[in-house]
C-alpha cells in the first residue's frame, strides 16, 4: 500500500497555531497567564456567556470533577449518567466521592434516555450528567424538566459538543455546569485541556479556585507586571489549571471553529449519501431545531447483517490504511466497574449492543476529498466482500 495511513482524529494544526505557541515561548510566560484568560473570554463569548462564566482547566475530566465538588453534593449521593461514555465520566463521579448510577440510552440516538433517567431516580439521587455523545444534543427539555421536578443538579458532559445546540440554545448552558474537552482529537484542540462554564457566579468562582490548589489568586495575578500579590489557600483544591502553551493553540482553533464545523458537515453528508446502500447502521439524522457538532461519525456493524464482526471490521480497515475508533464499549463491559459495582452489560441492553457494534470513521476537517473517498471505498470494500452469499 503506497497511500499514507489516515490517522483517526488527526488535529487540524495550522501555521497560526504554531506561531502562537512560539510567541508564547518567547514571551517567557508559559504557565497560566494572559493567553488562558483570553481563551476563557473568547470561549465564553462563543457560548453566549458572560466572561466570568468560563474557567479553563487541564481536561474535561477535571471540569467534571470540580463541578461536582463545587456543587456541594453530599458524600455518597447518586449521580445518574449514561453507560455509553468514556470512563472519565464515571471516574469523575467516583473521585468526587459520589455514587454512579447508569440509565440506558435510546437505541437510535445513542444518548441517555430521559425515561430511563426518571426510572433510575431514588431518594439518594442528587445530580444528572447527560453526555452529548458524538456531538448530538441530548433531549434537554425532558432532562431539565426531570431535574427541576426532583431538585437535581445538572452537569452537562460536552466533551463532544462545543458547537452543539438544542432548540437554539448552546449545549453546556442548560444545566448548572457545562464541561468541555480540548483533547487532541476534539473539535477545538489544545492537546490536553478543558473548560467549565456555569450560570452561577459563586459556583464558577469556586470551581476556578478548586482547579488551582484552592488558592485565592492564580499565578498570573501573583506574578504579573502589576506586582506580587499574596494569596490564601481557602480550600483543599486540585492541580487542574490550563497553561498558556495550551491556550495558545486554543485561541486560533476556536477562531476556526465554524469553518471546521462546516468542513465536517460536508464530510458527514458524503458519508450519509455514499454509505447508505451498505448493510450497516448509519448515525441518526439530527432532529429539527438542533445543531449537531459532527464530532464523531459512528456506524454500527451487526455481523448478522454485514457479514463481518465489529472487531474484524476494525482490523480490515487498519489493513487498508484507515484509522478507526470505538466510542464506546459500554461502561459495564470494563472489569473495574463490574468488580466494584457488580454491573453486567445486559442491565443496559441498548448501550451493550451499541458498544459491541459501534465504529467511528475519520471525520477531521484536515481530511482531503481524496482521503474521504478512500475511507468510503475501504468501508464499501470491507462490507461488500464480507456479505453472506
Amino acid at each position: 500500500m503506497n497511500d499514507p495511513f489516515i490517522v483517526f482524529g488527526a488535529p487540524d494544526l495550522r501555521e497560526e497555531d504554531i506561531a502562537e505557541v512560539v510567541a508564547t515561548l518567547r514571551s517567557g510566560w508559559i504557565g497560566t497567564g494572559p493567553r488562558v484568560a483570553r481563551f476563557e473570554r473568547e470561549f465564553a463569548a462563543y457560548k453566549g456567556c458572560e466572561a466570568w462564566q468560563a474557567a479553563a482547566v487541564n481536561s474535561c475530566t477535571a471540569a467534571l470533577h470540580v463541578s461536582m465538588v463545587a456543587a456541594d453534593l453530599p458524600p455518597g449521593s447518586e449521580v445518574i449518567t449514561t453507560p455509553l461514555t468514556f470512563c472519565a465520566t464515571v471516574n469523575a463521579i467516583l473521585h468526587a466521592g459520589l455514587t454512579p448510577v447508569l440509565a440506558d440510552v435510546d437505541a437510535r440516538t445513542q444518548n441517555i434516555d430521559p425515561d430511563a433517567v426518571e426510572a433510575a431516580i431514588t431518594p439518594r439521587t442528587r445530580a444528572i450528567i447527560p453526555v452529548h455523545l458524538a456531538g448530538r444534543a441530548c433531549n434537554m427539555d425532558r432532562l431539565m424538566s426531570i431535574a427541576k421536578r426532583h431538585d437535581l443538579v445538572v452537569i452537562e458532559d460536552c466533551a463532544h459538543a462545543v458547537e452543539t445546540q438544542w432548540r437554539g440554545k448552546q449545549a453546556g448552558t442548560f444545566g448548572d455546569f457545562g464541561c468541555f474537552s480540548f483533547y487532541v482529537t476534539k473539535n477545538v484542540v489544545t492537546g490536553e485541556g478543558g473548560m467549565v462554564i456555569a450560570r452561577d457566579e459563586h459556583l464558577i468562582s469556586r470551581a476556578r479556585i478548586l482547579a488551582l490548589h484552592g488558592m485565592s489568586k492564580d499565578a498570573w495575578s501573583r506574578f504579573s507586571d502589576k506586582g506580587f500579590k499574596h494569596y490564601q489557600v481557602i480550600e483543599c483544591g486540585f492541580k487542574y489549571n490550563m497553561m498558556d502553551l495550551q491556550a495558545a493553540l486554543g485561541v486560533h482553533q476556536l477562531a476556526r471553529v465554524e469553518s471546521s464545523w462546516s468542513r465536517r458537515e460536508q464530510i458527514w453528508r458524503r458519508y450519509d449519501e455514499e454509505l447508505a446502500a451498505l448493510p450497516i447502521e448509519l448515525p441518526a439524522a439530527p432532529p429539527a431545531e438542533t445543531r449537531h457538532a459532527y464530532h464523531l461519525y459512528t456506524i454500527g456493524i451487526d455481523e448478522a447483517q454485514a457479514g463481518i464482526g465489529r472487531d474484524a471490521f476494525l482490523d480490515a480497515m487498519t489493513a487498508r490504511g484507515i484509522g478507526t475508533g470505538v466510542h464506546y464499549l459500554s461502561v459495564a463491559e470494563h472489569p473495574f466497574y463490574r468488580e466494584r459495582f457488580g454491573w453486567e452489560p445486559e442491565q443496559w441492553p441498548n448501550a451493550m449492543r451499541i458498544g459491541r457494534q459501534t465504529v467511528s470513521i475519520p471525520l477531521s476537517p484536515r481530511l482531503s476529498d481524496e482521503d474521504v473517498s478512500r475511507v468510503i471505498a475501504a468501508t464499501r470494500t470491507v462490507v461488500w466482500r464480507s456479505r453472506p452469499g
